[in-house]
């Protein structure tokens, strides 16, 4: 998890999206915007939440009106969370991962482990 609070509140609002749309989904909402649905969950303007989503640091005030907005507690969105299943873009990743190591020979497998270890590695 990041330890970076910008990145971690990004992570953790894109995660409060995702939960979200699933709910709105299940309730017979079109995926078709859903992101001005959410925007508008959070009393924030649609183009504060594409900012918000590719770049914009979400501050101590936001951060809190986002956690009162999806009824979660105070200090949340500050917090590592464990992901609650696959995203689609983790889906379709894991799908490449799998297909790249079926195709190749042992050489190939060890390069794609040791790309990602090397990934991994300048994380922590």
């Amino acid at each position: 998890m990041p330890d970076n609070i910008t990145l971690l509140r990004r992570q953790n609002v894109l995660t409060l999206f995702q939960r979200f749309a699933e709910e709105q989904m299940r309730d017979g909402i079109a995926p078709k915007g859903m992101e001005q649905l959410f925007a508008q969950a959070l009393q924030i303007s649609p183009s504060m939440w594409s900012q918000i989503k590719s770049s914009r640091p979400i501050g101590d005030k936001l951060a809190r009106q986002i956690e009162a907005a999806r009824a979660q507690a105070v200090g949340w969105l500050d917090e590592a969370h464990e992901p609650q299943g696959l995203t689609p873009a983790e889906l379709q990743f894991l799908q490449l991962a799998l297909k790249a190591w079926r195709a190749t020979n042992a050489d190939g497998r060890k390069q794609l482990r040791l790309a990602v270890k090397q990934i991994t590695a300048s994380e922590d």
